[in-house]
């Protein structure tokens, strides 16, 4: 498995009387992640809480922080075992067999207004064979009708702001592809990351959004934008869109500058320098779902009616 080694900085000056911060710049555990090492300083003596969410295993990180400078660092090291499978073996899974858990990413949110797109999305997909192959269909269509711009869209850009502008960042890619898939019934999640690989002609490393697609029994990666390794995938926070899973949260008056990320693979326990790389099968590093485990072949059987 890779063994990836990361560091993030951010940098803000606090506004008088102070600031509230959310912030999910921690790693995810998971049965698929492991977090090997881990480090948080922060410049200012605070006071801080943490909140793991039990079902994406997203880390919150709370800070009432003073007027003035404050630098936050955090520093680990995981490891990420990738769950493979060939694409033509996976099936869409029908609405009446999904997982309870899986239920909150069939319906509209707030960046992603699959009812809007419901037509659309009916048009474009709707006669294609329901598994993979159409998951990867929706991708390639999103990739290659929305151009990759830095600092083209805001945090209000939405799904269908970005299919009319049909410009965008990593979060407006992700947006469209997962409102389309839920157009058409597809699970689908927006998940907030770190990534080893991206093109350097992009720029400096930065924080990543990539999608990830319930099929069969569990979560695949897809990344929409084209611009990264999803086998060099760190996973912070997931959620229904951006806004359950902003990498920080801010209550206050606030200046910042750019994120100063890097990161390297590192040979792993067994000694191994396993560099990811893209690959022609399908990817996961989400766990098994245990309550529809039991039931995959009858539901991937259904999904292909």
């Amino acid at each position: 498995m890779p063994r990836l080694k990361f560091s993030i900085e951010l940098n803000y000056e606090i506004d008088p009387p102070g600031c509230d911060f959310i912030f999910s710049i921690h790693a995810a555990q998971t049965p698929n992640q492991t977090v090997v090492s881990e480090s948080l300083n922060v410049s200012q003596n605070l006071p801080s809480s943490a909140y793991t969410d039990p079902m994406t295993h997203t880390r919150f990180l709370r800070l009432k922080a003073f007027a003035g400078p404050l630098t936050v660092r955090y520093d680990a090291t995981v490891d990420v075992e990738h769950h493979t499978a060939q694409p033509a073996e996976l099936g869409e899974v029908a609405v009446a067999n999904l997982p309870g858990s899986v239920l909150p990413y069939i319906y509209p949110s707030r960046y992603c207004q699959s009812d809007r797109l419901h037509r659309l999305a009916v048009k474009e997909f709707g006669q294609l064979w329901q598994g993979y192959e159409r998951v990867q269909t929706i991708r390639d269509w999103v990739m290659n009708r929305v151009t990759f711009l830095s600092n083209s869209s805001t945090s209000n850009t939405s799904a269908v702001d970005t299919l009319v502008e049909e410009v965008g960042v990593c979060r407006d890619f992700a947006h469209l592809m997962i409102a389309l898939c839920r157009a058409v019934n597809i699970p689908a999640r927006f998940v907030t990351g770190i990534d080893y690989g991206a093109d350097p002609a992009l720029g400096p490393t930065d924080f990543h959004a990539y999608v990830e697609v319930y099929l069969g029994d569990r979560w695949y990666i897809f990344d929409p934008s084209g611009v990264a390794i999803p086998m060099g995938f760190v996973r912070l926070g997931t959620g229904r869109d951006a806004a359950d899973s902003a990498f920080a949260t801010i209550f206050g008056g606030v200046r910042g500058t750019a994120p100063v990320i890097h990161i390297e693979a590192i040979p792993n326990a067994q000694g191994l320098l396993i560099v990811p790389q893209h690959v022609l099968y399908a990817l996961s590093s989400d766990g098994l779902l245990e309550q529809n485990s039991n039931r995959n072949n009858a539901i991937v059987a259904d999904s292909r009616k």
